[in-house]
């Protein structure tokens, strides 16, 4: 996440800030340029952006952090705040001559959950919170966003929802639809999970992080030239996928720490993928937070030493332009010194984790994936992007009957002991 500042009097903002906490100027997040900006209204409900972006590309850029270049705001660019506002918290903006009344973030969930109670308010502003970091880092890698209501075949949606008469929730993908279990908002439900299935980590943004990584496994592998090499890497995906999920759950993930990011993502292709990919996405998001506050690490002794010896972690678009080995370089250290703070206040690792080489290679076909949408993005019409993962003179169909088949489900004991389908995963 990049760091905001105040347009007024230059205070730091946080993502979900509204307002200023020390002026007081109202804010609001304009998506389609990523920015967190001071807004003073105009007339009833309408609003105006008071730092306006800067035309010239360079200084665009440099205020933004490093985006792709078609990100303008006009300084007569009018807004309205999203509907909702009140009951998700939501700070973003819609364009004030728009027909919308809600925000694109607001948009993409699907329906409504019944709140009948003060924590099943803050329950669900909590997890579009989460859904709102999570659309915010894909719209800045610029990897492919669609709403379910612009295209009904490959278009993103949420669920958010509780249980109902005692019928469970299950946090899981399909066909674009992304379910998640608003019990995962409450702290001591959500670690008893973390400690049963043991778990290092499991967070809310976690949860969407995984789902999104099964949602872009449909749109750029399955049936894609790169679905070769990640069979090679990740193994072949239509492998029965309940039985998998029930002999991890029965039996573990074996000696999984060699090849596996995770225990969970021992048990099936799809879920190494998810895993994998969410895992990417934390690698990136927490870079770009360090590079924005410029933080620099210059460990004694460190697993791989990146360039000259210090860290200096890496901007969005300068990660981009990095092969995965020296993204790791730049990684690690950062995760020492972040481990060493939590130790020092008496908290376990903030990064509990540890890459194997296998989990490494597989990290690396994320983000040349990642590298070559970004790419795709930039080139001009008709030209043709190439890419180590992507450039294989090669195809494979996918198992059409094992697609239909899963469910792709965090909650491993819930979906195999309930033998629940896909139909209830949406």
């Amino acid at each position: 996440m990049r760091a905001f500042a105040c347009s007024h009097c230059g205070q730091l903002l946080f993502f979900e800030n509204s307002h200023c906490l020390r002026c007081g100027t109202a804010l609001g997040f304009a998506p389609e340029v990523l920015e967190l900006s001071a807004i003073e209204p105009v007339a009833w409900d309408r609003y105006r952006a008071v730092d306006a972006a800067p035309t010239d590309e360079a200084s665009r850029k440099d205020a933004i952090g490093g985006g792709p270049a078609d990100r303008e705001r006009t300084r007569d660019q009018r807004y309205k705040r999203c509907a909702r506002a009140g009951m998700a918290s939501c700070n973003w903006l819609v364009a004030a001559d728009s027909a919308e009344e809600l925000c694109m973030s607001c948009r993409l969930t699907k329906t409504l959950p019944l709140l009948r109670t003060d924590a099943e308010m803050r329950a669900f502003a909590q997890a579009e919170g989460a859904k709102r970091r999570l659309l915010y880092q894909l719209l800045d890698l610029g990897l492919p966003l669609v709403a379910r209501q612009e295209d009904e075949k490959l278009g993103l949606s949420f669920v958010l929802a509780f249980r109902a008469d005692d019928k469970p929730v299950i946090t899981g993908h399909c066909k674009g639809v992304i379910t998640v279990d608003l019990l995962e908002c409450d702290n001591v439900h959500r670690e008893r999970l973390r400690h049963q299935f043991g778990e290092p980590y499991r967070t809310l943004l976690g949860h969407f992080r995984h789902e999104i990584g099964h949602y872009y496994w449909d749109l750029l592998i399955d049936d894609k030239p790169a679905l070769a090499r990640f069979r090679e890497l990740f193994g072949d995906e239509r492998v029965d996928y309940r039985a998998a999920l029930r002999r991890n759950y029965e039996i573990g993930g074996g000696s999984w720490s060699s090849r596996f990011v995770s225990s969970y993502a021992a048990s099936h292709p799809w879920e190494d993928w998810a895993e994998t990919f969410a895992h990417y996405l934390h690698i990136r998001d927490t870079l770009q937070t360090a590079a924005n506050f410029g933080l620099r690490v210059s460990p004694a002794a460190q697993t791989i030493p990146p360039a000259g010896g210090k860290l200096t972690a890496r901007a969005t678009e300068a990660v981009t332009e990095l092969e995965f080995a020296h993204v790791v370089a730049e990684w690690l250290p950062l995760t020492y010194a972040f481990n060493a703070a939590n130790r020092s206040m008496g908290k376990e690792d903030l990064y509990p984790f540890v890459l194997a080489d296998e989990v490494i290679e597989k990290l690396s076909f994320v983000h040349d994936l990642v590298r070559f949408v970004e790419l795709s993005e930039a080139l001009p019409p008709g030209t043709e992007a190439s890419s180590g993962v992507l450039d294989l003179d090669t195809s494979a169909d996918g198992d059409a009957d094992a697609r239909e088949s899963r469910v792709h489900s965090v909650d491993r004991e819930r979906a195999v002991d309930r033998g629940v389908d896909t139909a209830d995963a949406a």
